[in-house]
């Protein structure tokens, strides 16, 4: 850049309550990471041309952009978009529904609906996300209404080993006869561990398949999607489960959820999700098809830039001594960040930092709170298009030891890269950290 232009974008950024010292420390981290930036360039183009074959090999017409409405019969936008999805996820089936409300409703989906009274669940990467604990009835001293342990079907679980890889021995040793599915979480949650790369996926998959190969192999690829150059169902698992607000919606997706997989195991989650026999030919689209198409366009780009901030974040913050995970050198398999910020004042700043970066509710203060489903109170900055989007800049925490911050998204680089600079300036101007 120019003198003249950093001059002038200087300004700019003060004019945002950026001061000179955050603006020049960031800066001058920023003009490291451009060959970085551009190898994940090359990774969305690839994605890119990816989703732009499946929507061609679809025939996708204006005709697909409108809705249904009452029971959704014949709403040829919903099936193809659904073909679209199993065309990117090289699966046999998908289904992509605004019905599905989160993530979590997703993988609750497909759970129970391909697990039976008798059966055994076993999650090979730990205990799963906190939103899931009840669903499944991990603890058993909790009442845990209509949960999975309610209809007869049991947990097992296997952590990682200290390094995060798959523990091989624990997995052979707890799979038994009764074994129907094996579940996988790539991204971290609330916990400090690496993401699972997708070829240590398939090295998990591969390993379950020898010891049975109809065990169901389930991938939890929320904020994972279009990374790499291939998804899980590349590498043998029979269901990937996301979130439309997430990756694949591309910030435009209003809502809903995808699982693609394998005909039988999609058919099986249609069935839970509307009802027996009914499965996929029912559920409205009403008028959002425009968005999930458009958005799924968008996604391989918007997840770049996600991307993009998340090592940026990782540079600045490694730099000023905070441990990140993953660090400011490694490799990425997702958009979230990890900052352990040491103590919950770092915490509420940073989260502080990225809601007045907001191009929504900019001028609102969070807050930690209860949240249902979580262990302890927790604070989200998310001044979203879409509320509790995660694809758009986001950051979110529980206020507990290691007090740590899950940064994640970013619709454009751009406003990314000021969220963080945003979050630097409150740890700044609370004296947390020195420059």
């Amino acid at each position: 850049m120019s003198e003249d232009f950093v001059t002038t974008l200087k300004k700019q950024y003060n004019m945002l309550n950026i001061n000179d010292k955050v603006f020049d420390f960031c800066n001058g981290i920023w003009d490291g990471l451009k060959d970085r930036f551009d190898e994940i360039d090359r990774v969305s183009e690839l994605n890119q041309l990816k989703v732009l074959k499946a929507f061609q090999n679809n025939r996708i017409s204006d005709a697909h952009l409108t809705g249904s409405n009452g029971y959704g019969y014949t709403d040829i936008g919903r099936d193809s978009l659904e073909k679209v999805y199993a065309d990117v996820f090289h699966t046999e089936d998908a289904l992509v529904r605004a019905q599905i409300t989160c993530g979590t409703h997703a993988l609750t989906v497909a759970l129970f609906g391909n697990l039976r009274p008798g059966d055994e669940l076993i999650y090979i990467t730990g205990k799963p996300y906190d939103t899931l604990e009840k669903i499944i009835g991990i603890d058993p001293s909790l009442d845990c209404p209509a949960s999975l342990r309610e209809y007869g079907i049991v947990y097992k679980q296997v952590n990682l080993l200290s390094d995060g890889s798959f523990d091989y021995e624990g997995i052979r040793n707890a799979i038994s006869p009764k074994t129907k599915m094996v579940a996988i979480q790539r991204s971290k949650g609330y916990a400090v561990r690496p993401t699972l790369s997708v070829k240590q996926i398939g090295q998990g998959i591969e390993f379950v398949k020898n010891i049975n190969k109809d065990i169901i192999c389930m991938v939890d690829n929320c904020y994972g999607e279009f990374i790499c150059e291939d998804e899980p169902s590349d590498v043998g698992a029979d269901m990937c489960v996301g979130s439309l607000i997430k990756n694949p919606g591309g910030g435009l997706a209003p809502m809903g959820g995808y699982i693609a997989g394998t005909k039988k195991c999609v058919e099986n989650a249609s069935y839970r999700l509307t009802t027996p026999s009914l499965g996929k030919e029912v559920g409205a689209s009403l008028n959002i098809n425009q968005s999930l198409y458009q958005g799924l366009f968008m996604a391989p780009q918007v997840t770049s830039s996600a991307l993009k901030a998340a090592i940026f974040a990782a540079n600045i913050y490694e730099k000023l001594g905070f441990k990140c995970v993953p660090d400011s050198s490694e490799n990425r398999y997702d958009i979230i960040q990890s900052i352990v910020l040491k103590s919950p004042e770092a915490v509420i700043e940073f989260c502080k930092g990225i809601q007045a970066a907001a191009p929504i509710d900019s001028h609102v203060v969070p807050e930690p709170y209860a949240m249902p489903g979580y262990h302890s109170d927790v604070i989200m900055a998310a001044g979203a298009f879409v509320s509790g989007s995660s694809i758009e800049l986001s950051a979110d925490a529980p206020i507990e030891e290691p007090y740590a911050v899950y940064f994640q998204g970013g619709l454009t680089w751009q406003h990314a890269k000021f969220g963080i600079m945003m979050s630097l300036q409150k740890l700044y101007d609370a004296n947390i950290v020195e420059l």
